[in-house]
């Protein structure tokens, strides 16, 4: 049984890592200024933060029906199964989408619903390639993956308080306090939700308050202060520069952890916009 791993690009999974790792990417589209874009072919971090920065008009997208079907066609010609893991059903509908078309494709097309995105999104594409190494069917990778659906956890804290605005997610008047007292909102991303969590008044104290956060997991929740069974992710909208000052920082914090940055989700820098770094952490999966 050959089993091929698909997830899209809301993982922030880059093409050559991809390639690296033998995972499939659907890439996700963008609408900018009346063109389409699809991230991580045409659209990188980088060109998506300029236009932003230029006040672009951009909207978020899914992949059309067509564009999913064709990338499952042309991998069954490879693979005899596949696992596809879109982001949260909570936060897109491409998953609702995703397992509708997988019907047509019973004991072929297998859509994980576990709620994840950015990081812990990819995570669950490498282990459902580990997964899928070790033997496993599709199938069984869809339940494992799905009954550790919330064992995961983003937090972000973003630099300017203006495209939440946009986004309608604080109000004119709470962004323009929060601008003038130079506010930093640490966000959390569980499950379905993207919720605000505390403020800082510097990225330092954000900083600081999501490592905190991340530690009181791993002590409460987890069961794990050394981070032995769990991993530790960072992500980043930011220059590579402050990503890698981030990963610096993390490690201190908890030394002889593996930690790599990863850059977010354009589905989630379209709301937070430029200069926001993230942690998270996600329980390790066992296989018996």
């Amino acid at each position: 049984m050959k089993v091929g791993i698909i997830t899209d690009s809301n993982s922030g999974l880059t093409v050559e890592r991809s390639k690296e790792l033998g995972i499939h990417i659907l890439p996700m589209p963008f609408m900018i200024d009346g063109k389409l874009y699809y991230e991580g072919v045409d659209l990188s971090l980088e060109k998506f933060l300029a236009l932003q920065a230029e006040g672009a008009d951009i909207t978020t997208s899914q992949p059309s029906p067509k564009e999913v079907t064709k990338l499952w066609d042309d991998l069954l010609k490879e693979y005899d199964q596949l696992v596809h893991i879109p982001m949260s059903s909570g936060l897109s509908s491409s998953c609702q989408t995703a397992a509708m078309l997988a019907q047509d494709y019973e004991g072929k097309v297998f859509v994980v619903n576990n709620q994840r995105i950015s990081v812990t999104q990819l995570q669950s594409a490498v282990d459902a390639k580990m997964l899928a190494d070790k033997g496993k069917t599709g199938e069984e990778i869809k339940e494992i993956l799905e009954a550790s659906k919330f064992d995961s956890i983003i937090y972000v804290t973003v630099d300017t308080l203006t495209y939440l605005k946009k986004g309608g997610r604080v109000t004119p008047a709470a962004a323009a306090l929060g601008s003038l007292l130079k506010l930093k909102p640490v966000l959390v991303i569980a499950g379905e939700r993207l919720d605000a969590f505390a403020k800082g008044r510097t990225m330092k104290q954000a900083k600081a308050i999501m490592i905190n956060a991340i530690r009181k997991e791993l002590e409460e929740k987890y069961n794990d202060p050394q981070c032995q069974d769990t991993y530790l992710e960072a992500a980043y909208s930011s220059s590579k520069e402050v990503a890698e000052e981030w990963v610096e920082e993390l490690k201190r914090e908890f030394p002889g952890v593996p930690i790599e940055a990863d850059p977010l989700a354009l589905s989630i820098v379209c709301h937070i916009g430029p200069g926001a770094v993230a942690v998270a952490c996600t329980r390790k999966i066992k296989v018996d």
